[in-house]
């Protein structure tokens, strides 16, 4: 299928755009037998859409698509599409394509058949089919077309978003990438990879990038996988046929043959705006919940005007209906679906037309269309497809796939983590399994064809639930970026040959080898995000977000130390990214960022003393501390001393616990912590004057008694 419309007069003004519909790493098996990866919902939106918007919302004139997995599907959405369709006079692109490879099994045997085509007459985009992202490409486009004009050796600029080191959602957790980027212009180097499965963490570079004086090893990025190419990256991929996908096989080899090919690649960091991928069921999980949270906008479940959006967080689709005593929270409901009496939805997406009984909780779940749920019965954290049936009284617990049309009679208790399917791995029906689903159950366990080597990272990718414990790490096997390893330094290094570096521990890679940690980690990032998403909301109040909060923390049973560790990174990252500029509000000072963290949102600040700072404040300072660090270093000082002060205006601090913290030897424990403290000694003399002050009213009160 095509759409053509006239031609710009210009045709170096035409902007393509290569979409790879498949990664042929499929990791959302068992939904992908009977539908194509692209068109699964995300926030009851396909997943194209968010790829396709992203292309339009950049002026991308030209889109051609390869897709290999249901190919007639995805032709079809299209097709029909009011927006996309050829026929329709609202499609904001010239031409849409799609290109078959016949026995296509890679990536590269795509680019390789683009090439052949030479339908790309200069820069292209390529970008995958599961990318959601709200980025401004245009500086990019600029730069790259500057770096060619300057040398037309420049060939590729890979699209990246900074993250930092600490934890983030949108951030892989099976497979970190690792950067070496030339200082100042960008040029990249190496290209690396880091996982928890690996026996040992480490980076061999070409002895040949050490030529270059200022270099930066970036193991803090996200990559959403947006590349700006020039047709000479194709002539490479069409060189080498052992090239299958872009970074591992092809991005390695062409840095590591730089100086034979000539070829140079470079990187562009952007810290603001969203890009990720939704490229497995955890990255899905993720994504999902930052679409639902606004950090997309403004592709955000409201941007259609069908759905409205609520105080709490709820968007609903109308019409829905809610029957009495049923309670929804931070969620999105799509038209026709209803819900029984008492029914509970927390952190969950409900496609259309979906029938929730009495009494049912659903938490941190995804429903898709036309589900029908029996009462009593209760999901978490699970994946259910379209057209199942769930009978009453049942449990589907965390990590449960249930795909399209299966149905779970009553009374059933699947396993956590249970993969169940009407399809085998080779996409035949399979028989039903009645011991597992019932006697009126349709459908059966599913299992992959071939079982990955535990330690493979794509096994870490295959599942909803991220976890490691089956790896029995310790300290010692996990190894990546922070301290030098005095081993690394050896004479051996610096031998001919490939340099190898190795470092100790990288936070944002370590391992999780017990459940305790694993539910630490999942506490911090859903409490972070949340509680970040009631802080923006200035026209609410945090009595929801108290609930929401409360309840995440008795079902991961977070300990008072992680309460305080996320209430205290959550302000800190609101008030940090409100020193730049957004959409109708300039960027503001660390003082008035500050006031508006704390003071922008009703009950806010008494929220931050119940939960953060009652039971000991001092512990909490601290955190805030260190969480700014991480936030923003260089305003860290600044802005603790502004939410000091804010804290204490609120009365949700006492200037006795600000000066116990000051006197406390751990706010001054290294030269980052004591720099950030030294910039709160203003703030510790107006208190001391403050608290002179009283001393004096009390000893003229007390002369007054006297006299």
């Amino acid at each position: 299928m095509a759409q053509n419309k006239a031609k710009k007069t210009d045709e170096e003004q035409v902007l393509q755009a290569v979409i790879l519909a498949d990664s042929f790493e499929d990791r959302f098996a068992p939904f992908s037998l009977q539908k194509p990866r692209c068109l699964l919902p995300l926030a009851n939106v396909p997943l194209i859409e968010y790829t396709l918007r992203f292309l339009q919302f950049n002026g991308v004139d030209e889109v051609y698509i390869y897709a290999h997995n249901h190919v007639d599907q995805l032709e079809e959405y299209i097709d029909k599409s009011p927006l996309w369709s050829f026929k329709s006079k609202l499609n904001p692109f010239r031409l849409i394509e799609f290109l078959r490879v016949t026995n296509a099994t890679s990536v590269g045997d795509c680019l390789r058949d683009l090439d052949k085509r030479g339908i790309v007459h200069g820069d292209f985009v390529l970008v995958h089919g599961d990318v959601v992202a709200n980025l401004d490409l245009q500086p990019v486009l600029e730069q790259h077309k500057a770096r060619r004009e300057a040398n037309r050796d420049a060939c590729m600029t890979i699209v990246l978003r900074e993250a930092g080191l600490g934890p983030h959602r949108a951030k892989p957790k099976a497979v970190t990438p690792v950067f070496l980027v030339e200082k100042p212009g960008g040029r990249c180097l190496h290209y690396g990879e880091v996982s928890p499965a690996d026996d040992e963490s480490c980076q061999l570079l070409d002895e040949a990038v050490l030529k270059f004086s200022h270099t930066e090893l970036r193991a803090d990025l996200i990559d959403p996988g947006i590349d700006i190419c020039t047709p000479d990256v194709l002539a490479l991929w069409s060189e080498s046929y052992d090239f299958s996908t872009p970074r591992k096989h092809f991005l390695q080899s062409v840095l590591n043959d730089w100086e034979l090919n000539g070829k140079m690649i470079y990187t562009h960091v952007v810290d603001e705006g969203y890009a990720a991928r939704a490229s497995n069921l955890q990255m899905y999980d993720a994504v999902s919940r930052d679409v639902v949270g606004r950090f997309t906008f403004p592709f955000v479940p409201d941007r259609d005007a069908s759905y409205k959006r609520l105080q709490n967080g709820v968007y609903l689709e109308q019409p829905v209906t809610l029957s009495p005593r049923c309670e929804l929270a931070s969620s999105v409901v799509g038209r026709g679906t209803s819900f029984g009496n008492g029914s509970q939805v927390s952190r969950s997406v409900i496609g259309q037309n979906c029938t929730i009984g009495k009494n049912v909780r659903i938490e941190k779940s995804f429903i898709w269309d036309d589900v029908v749920i029996g009462d009593n019965t209760v999901l978490t954290h699970a994946v259910v497809a379209s057209s199942v049936k769930v009978g009453s009284n049942c449990q589907v617990p965390e990590g449960c796939l249930v795909s399209f049309g299966v149905h779970i009679g009553d009374d059933i208790t699947l396993p956590r983590n249970a993969a169940v399917s009407v399809l085998d791995h080779a996409g035949k029906p399979s028989p039903n399994d009645t011991k597992l689903l019932g006697a009126q159950g349709r459908g059966a366990s599913y299992a992959p064809e071939d079982e990955d080597d535990e330690r493979d990272p794509a096994s870490l990718e295959k599942t909803l639930i991220f976890s490691v414990e089956h790896l029995d790490l310790s300290d010692d096997s996990v190894s990546s970026f922070g301290d030098s390893d005095p081993e690394s330094d050896s004479d051996d290094d610096t031998t001919a040959g490939p340099a190898r570096l190795t470092r100790s521990r990288l936070s944002s890679v370590g391992s999780e080898d017990s459940e305790t940690a694993r539910k630490t980690a999942s506490f911090h990032t859903d409490a972070v995000h949340g509680l970040l998403d009631a802080l923006r909301d200035a026209g609410g109040d945090f009595d929801a977000a108290k609930l929401e909060f409360m309840g995440l923390r008795l079902s991961l049973d977070a300990s008072d130390a992680a309460v305080r560790r996320a209430v205290a990174a959550a302000l800190a990252l609101r008030a940090s990214e409100l020193l730049n500029p957004a959409a109708g509000r300039p960027a503001l000072a660390p003082g008035a960022a500050a006031e508006r963290a704390v003071k922008g949102t009703p009950g806010a600040a008494a929220f931050v003393r119940e939960m953060g700072i009652d039971r000991d404040p001092v512990p909490f300072v601290l955190a805030l501390q260190k969480a700014l660090l991480v936030a923003r270093a260089d305003k860290a000082g600044a802005l603790l001393q502004a939410l000091l002060q804010q804290l204490w205006h609120s009365d949700a601090l006492d200037g006795d616990d600000v000066v116990a913290w000051w006197d406390d030897p751990r706010s001054s424990e290294g030269e980052a912590m004591a720099a950030v403290r030294g910039r709160c000694q203003e703030l510790m003399t107006f208190l001391e004057d403050a608290e002179d002050d009283d001393s004096d009213e009390d000893d003229e009160d007390e002369d007054e008694d006297d006299a």
